[in-house]
């Protein structure tokens, strides 16, 4: 399935592509030279806009929608507060005990996610709302962490305002660098419940995982700290994580988790990597999800 191609890490973790090396390999990288090093370095401190080009990896055609799989839906747009409009879907549930409000992670586009969510609506019978950052599909602009935050509120105010989904009802969930905003979003709103998917500790943590010979995680700008901020988050919170993600350590997963503050749950996707958890989980994984939902009212 596309979307789950897609759906990658924090792509800091393409450094390597601008090296020509390969990328999210699982062999040690090939050595960096000094040349290239003092490159990646004066980059990061004068803010050449490297930085944001290895995080952030949109695309802007959207090949599929949510009638490709059967799905009604509403083409919807927003503006946030610096007058950039963007463009979300939402997906109605004629049966749903709630709404969630979905941060995709770092690359392609909400075309990407159709898949999922197909199975997402119909096995937890939830309403979607789901959006693109500015750069990605139809949403003009480029990203960073403070225009993600800034998007992200905007789609939480549009979903509270013009679709009229009160706190009782909203469910806020998050996806690999999805889940970084999400738990942003979720400090500052409350909600029926909030999901955390394959969610990593910090983009200086995911630094040294994927460049452990390259220390720049001290030098970056983007911080993205999921693990300083789920201790803040007061509703009940279930995080999900693939047991063979090659991409952010299970282990990042499960130290979010003890992280957070009571309520929450932690549940191991058994085989799933990084971009298959909502096929490789099966129907236990949707049962659970379904499940946590329905106990969070």
């Amino acid at each position: 399935m596309r979307g789950a191609l897609l759906n990658g890490p924090p792509a800091l973790f393409q450094l390597t592509q601008i090296y020509q090396l390969k990328c999210c390999q699982s062999a040690p990288l090939k050595r960096i030279g000094a040349g290239n090093f003092l490159i990646v370095i004066l980059c990061l401190l004068t803010g050449c806009g490297l930085e944001n080009r290895l995080i952030f990896h949109p695309t802007t055609e959207i090949a599929r929608t949510p009638s490709d799989v059967g799905l009604e839906y509403q083409d919807l747009y927003f503006t946030t507060t610096d007058n950039v409009r963007l463009n979300g879907w939402f997906i109605p549930h004629p049966q749903a005990s709630a709404t969630m409000i979905w941060f995709h992670g770092n690359a392609g586009n909400i075309g990407d996610r159709v898949d999922n969510i197909k199975l997402l609506h119909d096995k937890a019978r939830i309403s979607i709302f789901i959006f693109d950052y500015r750069g990605y599909g139809r949403s003009p602009g480029s990203s960073s962490e403070t225009t993600t935050y800034l998007d992200g509120e905007a789609a939480m105010n549009f979903v509270r305002t013009q679709l009229q989904v009160e706190s009782k009802n909203l469910l806020i969930f998050g996806r690999s660098l999805g889940a970084a905003v999400a738990a942003e979003m979720a400090t500052r709103h409350d909600s029926r419940a909030v999901i955390l998917e394959s969610p990593f500790m910090s983009i200086r943590e995911m630094a040294a995982v994927v460049l452990p010979a390259l220390p720049i995680g001290p030098l970056l700008s983007t911080k993205f700290d999921v693990i300083d901020k789920v201790g803040k988050i007061t509703a009940p919170l279930l995080v999900l994580h693939g047991d063979q993600d090659e991409i952010i350590p299970f282990e990042q997963g499960q130290r979010v988790f003890a992280a957070a503050r009571q309520p929450k749950q932690f549940y191991p996707i058994e085989g799933a990597g990084h971009n298959d958890t909502f096929i490789a989980g099966g129907n236990g994984y949707y049962e659970r999800l379904k499940s946590f939902i329905e106990n969070s009212r």
